[in-house]
C-alpha cells in the first residue's frame, strides 16, 4: 500500500503532494514501483494532528481519486474516518476504506457496509491530538488484540463480511516506542481475529527513538520494519518508499516461497 498523503501537515510527506497534479504523478510512481493499492488522504493523523472540516477533506482528495480512477490499474484506498469523506471517495472510483478510527465515528459502520468495499480497522488508543499523551496498557497484544476483536464483531454486525475486512495494530497511534516493539514481536497473535493484518512503519517516529535518526534518514529501518512484519503475519503493509520496500519483499519471498 503506497501512502499519498494530500495534506499540508503529515508528518512526513505534509505539502510535499498539495496539488492534484503531483499527487496524480506520485500515484503514477508508486504504482510502476508495485504497489497493489494507492491510499489517498486528506487529513493528517500525526500525533497533535488538528481535525479538518468533511468538506475540507473532500476537496483535497475526491479531484485525485477522480483522476486516477481508470488511469492506474491498482486500486485506490480513502484514508478517512468520517462517512461523508468515504461515501464521495467510493462514488468518485474509492475501492478500499482505510478507517483509523475502526468505524467508530457516528454512522461510519452503516456507511460502509452500504458502500460494500473492503475496510481496514485499525486501533488508536485516544485521538490524533492527544494519543501520544502518556499512553498505558494492561498487556499492549491482548489490548489491541481484543479491541480489534470487537471491531470486527461489530462490524459484522452491521453487516461488513468477514472477507471483507483487513485489520491494523495501529503502530504509533497512542504507542510508545517499547509498545511498537511489543506489538510487532506479537504481530501473529491477532491472526487467530481470521482477517489479514495490515502494518504500517514507514518512516515513523519509534525508528528515530530507537535509533536517533531523522525523518529524511528513516529508508532502511523502515525496509527492515516491513520485512519483519511480513514474517510476523502482515499480509499488506503501508509504505512511502515503495520500490525499495517492494524489492525487499519480493527476495523475502524467494527465499520463502511457502509464505
Amino acid at each position: 500500500m503506497g501512502i499519498l498523503n494530500v495534506t499540508p501537515d503529515s508528518f512526513s510527506d505534509g505539502g510535499v503532494f498539495l496539488s492534484r497534479d503531483d499527487a496524480v504523478a506520485q500515484a503514477r510512481r508508486m504504482a510502476a514501483e508495485g504497489a497493489d493499492i494507492i491510499d489517498v488522504g486528506g487529513e493528517s493523523t500525526r500525533p497533535g494532528a488538528q481535525p479538518v472540516t468533511p468538506q475540507e477533506e473532500m476537496d483535497r482528495v475526491i479531484p485525485v481519486i477522480e483522476a486516477l480512477h481508470g488511469e492506474i490499474s491498482v486500486p485506490i484506498s480513502i484514508d478517512t474516518s468520517k462517512p461523508e469523506v468515504m461515501r464521495a471517495a467510493v462514488a468518485a472510483g474509492a475501492g478500499f476504506i482505510n478507517d483509523v478510527q475502526a468505524l467508530r465515528a457516528e454512522g461510519a459502520l452503516a456507511t460502509a457496509a452500504a458502500l460494500n468495499v473492503p475496510v481496514c480497522l485499525m486501533h488508536m488508543q485516544g485521538e490524533p491530538r492527544t494519543m501520544q499523551d502518556e499512553p498505558r496498557y494492561r498487556d499492549v497484544v491482548a489490548d489491541v488484540r481484543d479491541f480489534l476483536h470487537a471491531r470486527v464483531q461489530a462490524a459484522q454486525a452491521a453487516g461488513i463480511p468477514a472477507s471483507r475486512l483487513v485489520i491494523d495494530p495501529g503502530f504509533g497511534f497512542g504507542k510508545t516506542l517499547e509498545h511498537n516493539l511489543e506489538l510487532l514481536r506479537g504481530l501473529k497473535k491477532l491472526q487467530g481475529l481470521g482477517a489479514p493484518i495490515l502494518a504500517g512503519l514507514s518512516r515513523k517516529s519509534m525508528i528515530g527513538k530507537a535509533l536517533g535518526l531523522p525523518l529524511e534518514q528513516r529508508l532502511i529501518a523502515s525496509v527492515a520494519l516491513a520485512v519483519m512484519a511480513v514474517q510476523n503475519g502482515a499480509r499488506i503493509v503501508r509504505a512511502h518508499d515503495v520500490g525499495p520496500t517492494v524489492e525487499a519483499l519480493r527476495m523475502w519471498s524467494v527465499v520463502y516461497p511457502e509464505h
